[in-house]
């Protein structure tokens, strides 16, 4: 789900609005998982994911939360 979503809206598109580097994402992408700081609450890339796909990509999906 999350390499799906990347590739749809775009690396730099995600980059920026995370405020990450395009190589992180790209990363992100290939590893199929969020960074850990997504999981412990640090860093919020899920919720912005879903917010520039305009809920297309849910947050839970993204973070593999079964619902």
């Amino acid at each position: 789900m999350l390499k799906e979503a990347i590739s749809s809206i775009g690396s730099q598109k995600i980059a920026e609005r995370c405020h990450v580097s395009v190589r992180a994402v790209y990363k992100w992408s290939e590893k199929g998982v969020l960074p850990r700081t997504e999981y412990t609450g640090e860093t919020n890339y899920a919720e912005q994911i879903e917010e520039l796909s305009n809920g297309q990509y849910k947050k839970d999906q993204l973070l593999n939360i079964p619902r």
